[in-house]
């Protein structure tokens, strides 16, 4: 388990650490009115030369980072790792890091019985064929997209769980946790291949237009039928396993280099230091087989005619 630090701050409840704020009296009440954005811009300015050598390497989730001064009595975090050096990752913390599991199942199939069974199985299917033709053997750029798309249902179904909660006044059986942690896992994917696949226009412009349609028709595909919502997203994890191993293949004929695994990676799965790009795929697809087991589960819960918070949720199975 990586071990991590929290510094101790100095009790400033006005501004953020370090920063010295003159105090203005009125009538013996300070006028934090008058502490005018440039002079806090200026101290900000003095601050951060002192530090300037200690941020050199910012990473892409980091970028511009300030210290942000504030009244509200809210102090940035400092976290170090157990070697001492600052954590430098703002979009995930060491507590959210894990080693995947490579020892799962990669051939398990749910064999499609029922007619809804069969409609979700066949939906996945004819969503690949667009998907094989626009990218071919382009498998960072599929990447790339495929995940701009998984990491939405696990956001709809973790939203409308939540509000099934609220509006019913019960709990949820550790689901709505269990959807988010899907949907974010998926998003540190993505976030991962970007630094390997830098995508084009006309690529953006397609991801915000499938991320249009499939958000609004998952959402309601949800609203519908969660059985069928769940099952559909865990044959899409059976393909998403699918286009990995072919990653993987790729990558061993030498046909896509195997370039040095990003940073953002090494720190999120725990990898080594000297970890490589097959290293990535290898643990991502184990992440999508773990979705696909969920999602499963989630179905088959449904279709016993019973509802998800009769069944503990499998929090941290990533």
């Amino acid at each position: 388990m990586m071990k991590f630090h929290l510094l101790n701050q100095p009790r400033v409840a006005l501004v953020a650490a370090n920063v010295r704020v003159p105090e203005m009296m009125i009538g013996g009440v300070r006028d934090f009115s008058k502490m005018t954005f440039e002079k806090k811009k200026k101290e900000n300015a003095e601050n951060q030369s002192e530090k300037g050598s200690m941020r050199g390497e910012a990473d892409q989730g980091n970028k511009g980072e300030q210290l942000i001064v504030s009244y509200w009595g809210v102090k940035p975090m400092k976290i170090t790792k157990d070697d001492g050096t600052e954590w430098k990752w703002s979009c995930f913390r060491p507590w959210e890091t894990y080693k995947a599991d490579l020892t799962i199942d990669l051939k398990k199939h749910h064999v499609p019985s029922t007619l809804s069974d069969k409609l979700a199985y066949w939906t996945v299917k004819s969503l690949r064929w667009p998907t094989d033709l626009f990218f071919q053997r382009r498998y960072g750029c599929r990447a790339m997209m495929l995940e701009t798309v998984a990491a939405v249902p696990g956001m709809v179904g973790g939203m409308l769980v939540h509000c099934k909660s609220l509006r019913r006044f019960e709990q949820s059986g550790g689901w709505i946790k269990a959807l988010l942690e899907e949907a974010e896992n998926e998003r540190m994917h993505l976030m991962t291949f970007m630094e390997v696949a830098k995508p084009n226009w006309y690529e953006r412009a397609l991801v915000i237009a499938v991320q249009g349609v499939f958000f609004n028709a998952y959402f309601l595909g949800y609203l519908i039928s969660p059985k069928f919502a769940h099952r559909m997203v865990g044959y899409l994890e059976e393909e998403a396993i699918h286009s990995y191993t072919e990653f993987l293949k790729e990558l061993d004929n030498g046909n896509i280099e195997n370039v040095p695994a990003p940073a953002i990676a090494i720190d999120y799965w725990r990898l080594e230091a000297n970890a490589t790009l097959r290293d990535v795929v290898m643990v991502v697809r184990a992440d999508e087989a773990h979705h696909r087991d969920v999602n499963h589960y989630a179905s088959d819960i449904h279709y016993q005619g019973r509802e998800l918070k009769e069944a503990p949720a499998p929090i941290g199975y990533h």
